[in-house]
Protein backbone atom coordinates (compact mmCIF):
# COMPACT_ATOMS: atom_id res chain seq x y z
CA UNK A 1 0.00 0.00 0.00
CA UNK A 2 1.29 3.42 -0.91
CA UNK A 3 0.55 5.53 2.14
CA UNK A 4 1.70 9.12 1.93
CA UNK A 5 1.55 9.65 5.70
CA UNK A 6 3.73 6.55 6.29
CA UNK A 7 6.19 7.86 3.70
CA UNK A 8 6.40 11.18 5.54
CA UNK A 9 7.41 9.55 8.83
CA UNK A 10 11.05 8.97 9.73
CA UNK A 11 12.25 5.44 10.45
CA UNK A 12 12.26 6.29 14.16
CA UNK A 13 8.68 7.58 14.01
CA UNK A 14 7.56 4.49 12.08
CA UNK A 15 9.04 2.25 14.77
CA UNK A 16 7.31 4.31 17.46
CA UNK A 17 3.95 4.09 15.67
CA UNK A 18 4.33 0.34 15.14
CA UNK A 19 5.15 -0.15 18.82
CA UNK A 20 2.11 1.83 19.88
CA UNK A 21 -0.14 -0.02 17.42
CA UNK A 22 1.18 -3.39 18.62
CA UNK A 23 0.49 -2.36 22.23
CA UNK A 24 -3.08 -1.37 21.34
CA UNK A 25 -2.44 2.30 22.08
CA UNK A 26 -4.57 3.81 19.33
CA UNK A 27 -4.76 7.44 20.45
CA UNK A 28 -1.03 7.76 21.23
CA UNK A 29 -0.28 6.20 17.81
CA UNK A 30 -2.47 8.76 16.07
CA UNK A 31 -0.91 11.58 18.10
CA UNK A 32 2.56 10.39 17.08
CA UNK A 33 1.52 10.44 13.42
CA UNK A 34 0.07 13.92 13.72
CA UNK A 35 3.11 15.30 15.53
CA UNK A 36 5.92 13.53 13.68
CA UNK A 37 4.85 13.50 10.01
CA UNK A 38 6.64 15.88 7.70
CA UNK A 39 4.43 18.71 6.35
CA UNK A 40 1.71 18.94 5.32
CA UNK A 41 0.19 17.75 8.58
CA UNK A 42 -2.03 14.71 8.00
CA UNK A 43 -5.71 14.90 8.83
CA UNK A 44 -7.38 12.56 11.28
CA UNK A 45 -8.90 10.37 8.54
CA UNK A 46 -5.45 9.72 7.03
CA UNK A 47 -4.13 8.74 10.46
CA UNK A 48 -7.03 6.37 11.11
CA UNK A 49 -6.51 4.75 7.70
CA UNK A 50 -2.79 4.35 8.42
CA UNK A 51 -3.56 2.93 11.84
CA UNK A 52 -5.83 0.26 10.32
CA UNK A 53 -3.21 -0.54 7.66
CA UNK A 54 -0.41 -0.93 10.20
CA UNK A 55 -2.62 -3.03 12.47
CA UNK A 56 -3.27 -5.46 9.60
CA UNK A 57 0.39 -5.47 8.58
CA UNK A 58 1.59 -6.23 12.10
CA UNK A 59 -0.85 -9.12 12.49
CA UNK A 60 0.61 -10.93 9.46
Amino acid sequence: MDNTVWNRLSAEARAEVDGLVAAGLTIPAIMAMLERADPPRPDLRECVDLLAWRHRALQE
